[in-house]
């Protein structure tokens, strides 16, 4: 007979849940149609998942939205990022983190 081979085991990885991933595209499809960002990437992996938002498409990410979860109860498991690498705000919830983000688009369609 065959030799029985296990089955390779699927390493675990951070995502996004409906309503967090519902959140962060309704507010990249308001910075780009106030003309702010032009392009997206999204990144799964074992420690956290990650939304950069772009400028330009061959550029660096001008916003990264990255969850953590690891960092539940210490941080908080949310951060919004610069393109600096600089952590612009960091919390338990998604709406907070995002909140300066939302003010910048307020400014550009009021401004």
């Amino acid at each position: 007979m065959g030799t029985v081979h296990p089955f390779p085991v699927a390493t675990l990885q951070v995502g996004f849940e409906r309503a967090e991933l519902s959140r962060i595209i309704d507010l990249y499809g308001r910075m780009v149609a106030a003309g702010l960002w032009k392009d997206y990437a999204i990144q799964f992996g074992r420690d956290a998942a990650v939304f950069h938002a772009f400028r330009r498409a061959a550029e660096h990410p001008e916003m990264r939205i990255e969850k953590r979860p690891a960092l539940r109860h210490k941080q908080g498991m949310w951060a919004l990022i610069g393109e600096d690498g600089r952590v612009l705000r960091r919390g338990p919830e998604l709406g907070p983190v995002l909140a300066p983000v939302e003010r910048r688009l307020m400014k550009a369609v009021n401004g």
